[in-house]
């Protein structure tokens, strides 16, 4: 057995360099979830989620423990994604939102090096200018990745060989939570996070998402399956992210570490070692220049996020000081007419600044049957009623301790002895906008201007 293993190494081994030999360009793969906390996958810590193709990935590259995005929304996520840019600096901040004519994405950037580039799955990125695809698929009409056409993509690029870079962009779990099997999850024994207000109906829920982050790791092993299948596992890099937390309170839709802190892992044979770790800081953001320093060209243009490159090949330990996220519920199904947040984490640290505290935290699920719940629990229940008031009440200033504390539940801005953290996170933050282009409270008004109209007159995708 042993001997086998050493023989498939070698001949692993041997198959990278003669790529490399050739000039052959890995191709670029990168799978997304959509709405996932970080820490509902088995590898991170989950002891009830069921992932066991994302848990086997995990141990095939590096998985990264600080990966974060710039907003806890779908739309300006993705934009920040595939540009490497800062969601101001592009326009695309709100959520169903569009990036300024004139931007570059992933798409313009790899054009040069022959690659073809494709999207298979959720979008939520506009224009088509600034998103040409050499191939788009959407979601099937049951929400689902069109495999076949990942299928057809592959074998297309193969037999012609080209580089591909793809983006399989999954739409679980997000709600409705109706895919996979609940049944798996027993809502008597679940742990839930220490944030939610424990009542069945949120047991059962949070079973029924659980069903469904088993069910996107399905997809995730199908994506896996269709590399093995062309034998292209070897010359590819792959990418999986969780994408923002989920839409339970607390995650999605707010800068708290829930909200931003996102599951990323990236397997590249022959260069990363298997089953490494790092706490490193890294962002969405850092996906292109990343992929473009792979690929062997320069941008086409300026972009914000800094190669992954050198920590992928153990050159380096660390990446960045700090990670910097935003949120604006303008703009949001049932979202407060205006409620701005900024952030900025160090590897201790999250510091938060709401523009308008005086203002209540709305959004889509302050306003479903489920928080109507834990505030009727609220009423008689002293936990609850914390939970739902820190929920929807917030101060101008609100910093939390990671280490001790990585779900942010206990604010420590008003301790004495976090004045000298509090001024040198306030001041990198402040840089940090200045440099997007972001003026607070006065972009937060603009923030409809920046949403996409579909042909059909409605905001967002059709």
């Amino acid at each position: 057995m042993k001997r086998k293993a050493i023989i498939t190494a070698l001949v692993t081994c041997a198959a990278i360099t003669l790529s490399a030999q050739k000039g052959e360009k890995p191709n670029l793969v990168l799978f997304m979830a959509d709405d996932c906390s970080y820490y509902d996958l088995a590898c991170y810590g989950n002891v009830d989620s069921k992932t066991p193709n994302i848990d086997k990935f995990a141990t095939q590259g590096i998985r990264f423990t600080k990966g974060y995005q710039a907003a806890p929304m779908c739309s300006p996520t993705r934009h920040n994604l595939l540009t490497g840019l800062s969601p101001v600096k592009t326009g695309a901040y709100p959520n169903h939102t569009m990036a300024h004519e004139g931007t570059l994405s992933i798409v313009q950037h790899l054009k040069p090096a022959g690659y073809q580039v494709a999207l298979i799955g959720k979008s939520h990125v506009q224009p088509a200018s600034v998103f040409p695809w050499d191939l788009y698929v959407p979601l099937t009409k049951s929400n689902d990745i069109n495999f076949a056409s990942v299928d057809s993509f592959i074998q297309e690029c193969t037999s012609k060989h080209q580089p591909f870079c793809l983006f399989v962009m999954s739409n679980q779990p997000h709600t409705p939570w109706n895919k996979g099997n609940p049944d798996l999850f027993d809502p008597e024994t679940i742990k839930l996070p220490p944030f939610y207000v424990d009542i069945p109906e949120t047991r059962k829920g949070f079973c029924k998402y659980l069903a469904e982050v088993n069910y996107m790791d399905g997809e995730f092993g199908t994506l896996l399956g269709k590399l093995d299948k062309y034998k292209l596992a070897d010359k590819s890099v792959v990418v999986y992210l969780s994408e923002q937390g989920n839409s339970l309170p607390f995650a999605k839709w707010t800068c708290y570490d829930a909200g931003v802190h996102s599951a990323y892992m990236v397997r590249w044979p022959g260069v990363i070692k298997p089953k490494t770790e790092s706490d490193a800081i890294v962002e969405y953001v850092d996906i292109v220049p990343t992929f473009l320093e792979i690929a062997g060209i320069a941008p086409a243009a300026p972009i914000d996020g800094k190669s992954l490159v050198p920590l992928l090949e153990g050159k380096v330990k660390e990446h960045k000081q700090y990670t910097f996220s935003l949120q604006t519920t303008r703009g949001i199904y049932s979202g407060s007419e205006y409620y701005g947040i900024r952030s900025v984490a160090d590897k201790k640290y999250r510091y938060i600044v709401n523009l308008t505290p005086e203002a209540t935290f709305q959004n889509t699920e302050t306003n479903g049957p489920l928080f109507k719940k834990w505030k009727e629990k609220a009423k008689t229940d002293a936990t609850a009623k914390w939970e739902t008031d820190k929920f929807q009440h917030r101060p101008v200033i609100e910093l939390y301790n990671l280490e001790a504390d990585k779900y942010c539940m206990d604010n420590i801005a008003n301790k004495s002895e976090n004045r000298a953290v509090i001024v040198r996170m306030d001041k990198a933050l402040k840089e940090w906008m200045v440099s997007c282009g972001d003026k607070g409270q006065s972009t937060e008004m603009e923030a409809l201007q920046h949403q996409y109209i579909n042909s059909k007159g409605k905001i967002g995708e059709e």
